[in-house]
């Protein structure tokens, strides 16, 4: 019996691991690649490892393309839109979780029916209301469709609705007011969720291409995606450079992950959510 299940664990385990290095394959050779001489890229057999490791392809898109610029800008803009997003989130759902007031759990569907609206419906309303208020080619405008997210909302409900009613019950009755349990209480045992909604709006954030390319107007704010495929355009045909400047548009999302990775998967699992 315990042969049989200890068979079938390493059939899991090696079945995840071959799924696993399928995903991963494209991001290794791309990461390998960027290190690549143009003929070690297209020479056939190809091979994975570079033959001597080669910087040249990342000074060249530097010294090609304002990818500094561009990182910069991503940076602020993710930045601006999580700290949003992880606020009104949380506020939000503390209210549906924890709160009872006419009209919650209507309002609660309402918010949920804004996840079924694709963003191309909604582009265009939010391009002419940043028009209106001259926030075209400025921060601002680049952050306002994400400055609220219904998912984030939904994420932090399902996840403050585990914590048990009688420790904000209790902090009540010892005389503790809204914001100092909201802020010494719900928000620290909240932290895995908080964690993962993090991590979902900084990768929406940082992956946007079709708001920025309608509001910025000028390279100087111009995102990586924008600044990566202006220059995939210029260097049609050099694959090592485009390898380069991917790497370099990719690595800080798998840095920022590697270092949250655990309260991820404990807030993803905790919340119920397959």
């Amino acid at each position: 019996m315990h042969a049989t299940t200890r068979t079938v664990d390493v059939s899991k385990y090696l079945l995840l691991t071959v799924g696993a290095l399928t995903m991963l394959t494209p991001l290794i050779w791309m990461v390998l690649a960027s290190f690549k001489t143009l003929p070690e890229i297209l020479a056939f057999p190809p091979t994975l490892l570079p033959e001597q490791v080669n910087l040249d392809n990342y000074h060249a898109v530097f010294e090609t393309a304002d990818f500094v610029r561009y990182f910069f800008n991503s940076v602020v803009i993710a930045a601006i839109s999580v700290v949003s997003v992880l606020l009104t989130s949380s506020m939000a759902g503390y209210a549906f979780a924890k709160f009872s007031f006419p009209g919650r759990d209507a309002l609660f569907v309402v918010v949920l029916a804004t996840l079924m609206i694709p963003f191309q419906v909604r582009v265009i309303p939010l391009y002419v209301l940043a028009s209106d208020l001259s926030l075209l080619n400025t921060y601002a405008g680049m952050v306002l469709p994400t400055l609220v997210d219904a998912f984030g909302i939904f994420l932090m409900r399902q996840y403050m609705m585990s914590i048990p009613s009688e420790l904000i019950e209790s902090a009540r009755v010892d005389g503790a007011g809204e914001l100092r349990i909201f802020v010494s209480i719900v928000l620290p045992l909240a932290k895995p969720a908080l964690s993962a909604l993090t991590i979902f709006t900084l990768v929406m954030s940082w992956e946007s291409f079709l708001w920025p390319l309608l509001v910025a107007s000028t390279p100087d704010m111009y995102t990586l995606p924008l600044g990566l495929a202006q220059f995939a355009g210029r260097f049609l045909n050099r694959t090592d450079l485009q390898m380069a400047a991917a790497t370099m548009t990719v690595v800080p999302l798998l840095i920022v992950f590697l270092l949250m990775q655990k309260r991820f998967i404990e807030g993803m699992a905790t919340t119920g959510m397959k």
